[in-house]
C-alpha cells in the first residue's frame, strides 16, 4: 500500500493591528492563534462569537472562542471576519506520527531520516514542516512523493508550508482575507513579522496549531527535526513509550554529531557524521506525547509537554546531525575538531545501515612515557624585570627546574643584556621576541616561536610562567621531584594563583620578594575572576599541539583519554577544562600540594615601573588603579613558600659568586631605582602613586573579598567612601550594576 502524500498551507491574517496565525475550528469552540510579540490589544469576540478561554504561549495570544457563523474578532485598531481552517483530525488517527522540522534538508535526507523512523522506531506516518520558501520548492515535493511511495509500513506523509515570506506590508491589511489550506497565491498575506524560516521556531504556538489541525487523534507524536535521528532502542518504541506513560509524555535528548570531514564535493548525509564531542554537555529537549493520555489540558511547547503529570519515564537519546543542520565547507566553522572523537555507534550506523565509507579521524597512538625522567623547562617573557630576575631563577633552580627560555622585548634597564650574560654562563637560554614580525602580541609569539627550540622539544615537563610567579609546593621538601611523587600518574598539573598583594610595602628594596611580600588573597576568592587563573605543568607527551600562556592549547582529540590532568591538590580535573579551560572553579580550585603564588603588584613603586612598561600579553590595556585595586589582596598571611628560603639563598650565593652576574643584577636594581625616581618626579605618576599608598587603597585591599564580581570590573571609583572607611560587619558585601569590560 502506497502512502498517501500531501501538502498543506498554514495561512495568516490581520484583526485590527494584530497578526492572527491560524484558526482552527472545533467541534464547539475554535481557537485562533495569535503570532508573539507585542500584547493582542483588547482582544474580544464580536456579534454572534465569545470567548471562552484566554492562554498565553511563547507570548502569543490564544484565544477559544465559541464561534458563531460568521465569527467575528475585534481589538482597539479594527475588527475583522475570521475565516477557520478546518481539522483534518483524520489524517493521523491512531498513527504512530513523527511531527519533523525541514530546515532545508533535501528530499533525499528526508526520505532517509522517514525510512529510518519507520523501520527501527515503528513510526507510520509524518507531518513535516517545510520552513524552506514556498517558491521553488516543488522539486523537493516532487521527489520526497516518490520517496515515501518506496517506504513499506508509512501509511500517511503531509508537508506544512507557510502561505508567504512574512516582513512586507505591500497592502493595507483590510485587503489580505484569511487564507484557506492551498489558497491562491493572491490571497496571501504580507504583515510585517519573522519569516518562518528566518526565526527558529519563534512561534512557539505553532505546536498547538498542528495538534488542533491534524495531530490530536494520533496515537503518539515524537518530535524531532529533519537533521536528528533517534538512537537505536531495544523493548518498546518511543511511541510506546509515550503511550504506556501516566503523564502521556516521554522526554527526548538530542546529543550533537559531526562528520570529521565530508568529501569534497559531496553533500554531507546522515553517514558521514561518526564524532560527538568528548567533552559536550550540549543536549537538546524535545519529546514524544501520546495526545489521549496526556488529555486535553497539556500543552505541546518547543522543548517540553506542559500542564500534564511529569513523565516517568528516561529520556530516549537522538543524534543530532551538525552536518546537516548546518552546511557548511569546513567541519571546524561548527565544532572545534579538537572537542571531536569517533563514536562506534555512528560508525556502525554509517557502515552497515547507510553502506557509506566515511571519512576516519587519523589514527595517533598513546604516547609512552618514561616516568623517570621529569626534566623541567620554563618559557617566560620579559620586559624591564630586572631586579627581580636573579631571585626568580635561584628559587627555581632551587625547587628543581633544569631550563630556561626567556624571550625578551624593548627592555631599558638591562634585563635583555642580563639574560645574554645568563645564557653564555649555561644558566638559561635567551632569545629576542619576534613578535614584532609576527603580528602576535608578545606573549602569543614566544610561545610560538618556542615550539620550535630545542629546549622546548626536548624537556619532559613544560611551563610558561612569568617572572612575578612563584610554584609553592606544599607537600614533601618543597621540591618538584617531592610534586611527582605526590601524583605518579599525572601528565598535567595546575598550579592555582593565589594572588599576594604588597604588604603595604611602598618603596623598592632589593631583597628577595617571597620574604617580604605575605599578605595575600583568601584560597577561596573567587572574584576577581583572575584570582583562580591557573599555570599549567605538562609532560611533553604530544597530547597537544601548541603551548598556551595557561595551559597547552590544540588538543589532539584522539588523546584525550590518555590525559591525567590534577588540580593543586591532586584531584581529577574534569574533561569538559581539557580544551579551553584558564581558570579553576569552586568545583575544582585546590591548594593543598601545590599553587602559584603571584606576586603582581610588588612595591607601590615597582608598580609604577609595570604601568609605565605595560604587558607582554595584553599590550592594549593599561595597568592603572583598577588592575591594582583588583590584584592587591592584603586579606591574609601565608608564609608556607619561606620554608625555602635557606635553598633560595644558597642559590643566590651560588650565581651572585660571579662577579659578572653581581655586577649586572647591581645594574639592573640602579636602573630599576632611576626609572621610579624620574616617574615619581613626573606629577602623573607623583599623584599616582600617592593614591595607591593613601588610605582609602590600604584599606580596600583588606576588604576585596566583600566586594561583588561588577565592582571589580568598574574599579574602586564606585566605591563610596562609607564604605570604605566605615565600621563594616565582617561579612558585609558590597556591589554595582554590572560594568562593561573586556578585562581579563
Amino acid at each position: 500500500m502506497t502512502a498517501a502524500f500531501q501538502t498543506r498551507t498554514i495561512c495568516h491574517q490581520m484583526v485590527g493591528d494584530s497578526l492572527l496565525l491560524d484558526a482552527v475550528s472545533g467541534a464547539e469552540h475554535a481557537r485562533v492563534f495569535f503570532a508573539s510579540g507585542p500584547p493582542v490589544s483588547g482582544a474580544k469576540a464580536g456579534v454572534g462569537s465569545k470567548v471562552v478561554a484566554r492562554q498565553t504561549i511563547g507570548g502569543a495570544l490564544v484565544l477559544t472562542v465559541r464561534a458563531g457563523d460568521p465569527m467575528i474578532l475585534k481589538t482597539d485598531a479594527g475588527r475583522a471576519k475570521i475565516a477557520l481552517s478546518a481539522p483534518e483530525l483524520g489524517l493521523f488517527e491512531d498513527q504512530n506520527t513523527l511531527l519533523g522540522i525541514r530546515n532545508g534538508e533535501s528530499a533525499g535526507i528526508t526520505g532517509d531520516w522517514l525510512r529510518w523512523h519507520v523501520e527501527n522506531h515503528g513510526a507510520t506516518a509524518a507531518l513535516i514542516v517545510d520552513r524552506a520558501k514556498p517558491e521553488g520548492n516543488s522539486a523537493y515535493l516532487n521527489t520526497l512523493r516518490k520517496t515515501v511511495a518506496q517506504i513499506k509500513g508509512l501509511k500517511t506523509v503531509t508537508v506544512v508550508q507557510f502561505d508567504a515570506p512574512l516582513g512586507r506590508a505591500d497592502l493595507p491589511a483590510e485587503h489580505h482575507p484569511f487564507c484557506a489550506p492551498d489558497a491562491p497565491g493572491k490571497d496571501r498575506m504580507k504583515v510585517p513579522a519573522p519569516a518562518p524560516w528566518q526565526a527558529p521556531l519563534g512561534q512557539l504556538s505553532l505546536f498547538e496549531i498542528l495538534r488542533h489541525r491534524f495531530l490530536d487523534r494520533a496515537r503518539a507524536v515524537a518530535f524531532l527535526e529533519i537533521s536528528d535521528l533517534l538512537q537505536p532502542q531495544r523493548g518498546d518504541t518511543v511511541f510506546d513509550t509515550a503511550q504506556n506513560d501516566p503523564g502521556g509524555f516521554v522526554p527526548l535528548i538530542g546529543q550533537h554529531v559531526y562528520p570529521w570531514r565530508v568529501r569534497k564535493g559531496e553533500d554531507a548525509h546522515f553517514a558521514d557524521h561518526i564524532c560527538q564531542p568528548f567533552d559536550s554537555t550540549n543536549q537538546r529537549k524535545r519529546w514524544c506525547v501520546a495526545p489521549a493520555v496526556a488529555g486535553p489540558g497539556a500543552t505541546w511547547r518547543y522543548v517540553r509537554i506542559t500542564g500534564t503529570p511529569s513523565s516517568r519515564q528516561s529520556p530516549i537519546p537522538f543524534w543530532r546531525f551538525m552536518g546537516l543542520r548546518h552546511p557548511v565547507d569546513s567541519v571546524s566553522k561548527i565544532v572545534p575538531k579538537t572537542a571531536l572523537i569517533e563514536h562506534d555507534a555512528l560508525l556502525a550506523l554509517a557502515q552497515d545501515t547507510f553502506g557509506h565509507k566515511p571519512v576516519r579521524m587519523p589514527e595517533m597512538k598513546a604516547p609512552k612515557v618514561n616516568r623517570a625522567r621529569n626534566s623541567v623547562t620554563i618559557i617566560t617573557t620579559m620586559k624591564n624585570e630586572g631586579p627581580f630576575i636573579l631571585e626568580w631563577i635561584a628559587y627555581h633552580r632551587a625547587i628543581g627546574v633544569d631550563n630556561f627560555l626567556v624571550y625578551t622585548n624593548d627592555c631599558t634597564d638591562g634585563t635583555d643584556a642580563f639574560h645574554a650574560l645568563l645564557q653564555d654562563k649555561g644558566i638559561v637560554q635567551h632569545r629576542d621576541n619576534p613578535f614584532k614580525s609576527t603580528g602576535l602580541k608578545p606573549q602569543h609569539a614566544a610561545l610560538q616561536a618556542g615550539e620550535n627550540e630545542e629546549i622546548i622539544k626536548s624537556a619532559d615537563w613544560v611551563i610558561c610562567m612569568d617572572v612575578d610567579e612563584f610554584i609553592n609546593i606544599k607537600t614533601g621538601d618543597g621540591t618538584l621531584k617531592a610534586l611527582f611523587d605526590a601524583v605518579p600518574n599525572a601528565n598535567m598539573i595546575s598550579l592555582t594563583w593565589r594572588l599576594f598583594g604588597n604588604s603595604d610595602i611602598h618603596d623598592f628594596a632589593d631583597r628577595p620578594i617571597i620574604a617580604d611580600y605575605t599578605r595575600c588573597a583568601p584560597e577561596m576568592a573567587r572574584k576577581p575572576h583572575q584570582a583562580w587563573g591557573f599555570k599549567t605543568l605538562f609532560r611533553n607527551i604530544g597530547l597537544f599541539k601548541k603551548l598556551g600562556v595557561h595551559r597547552p592549547k590544540g588538543l589532539n582529540p584522539q588523546l584525550w583519554e590518555q590525559i591525567h590532568w590534577v588540580n593543586g591538590s591532586g584531584a581529577a580535573m574534569p574533561k569538559e577544562f581539557y580544551r579551553n579551560a584558564w581558570r579553576s572553579t569552586q568545583s575544582t580550585v585546590g591548594y593543598d600540594l601545590v599553587c602559584l603564588n603571584h606576586y603582581a603588584v610588588r612595591s607601590a613603586e615597582s608598580f609604577l615601573v609595570k604601568r609605565d612598561r605595560g604587558r607582554v600579553n595584553h599590550v592594549d590595556r593599561d595597568q592603572g588603579l583598577a588592575y591594582w585595586f583588583r590584584m592587591n589582596f592584603n586579606v591574609e598571611e601565608d608564609r608556607s613558600i619561606q620554608r625555602m628560603l635557606p635553598a633560595l639563598q644558597r642559590e643566590m650565593d651560588t650565581l651572585l659568586a660571579d662577579p659578572d652576574i653581581a655586577a649586572m643584577h647591581a645594574r639592573c636594581v640602579t636602573a630599576h631605582r632611576a626609572k621610579i625616581d624620574a616617574l615619581k618626579a613626573t606629577d602623573n605618576y607623583a599623584a599616582f602613586f600617592d593614591e595607591l599608598t593613601g588610605p582609602r587603597m590600604q584599606r580596600l585591599s583588606r576588604m576585596l573579598p566583600n566586594f561583588g564580581a561588577n565592582v571589580f570590573l568598574a574599579g574602586p571609583s564606585v566605591i563610596p567612601d562609607e564604605v570604605a572607611f566605615g565600621d563594616q560587619d565582617p561579612d558585609f558585601f558590597f556591589t554595582v550594576a554590572r560594568q562593561d569590560t573586556t578585562a581579563h
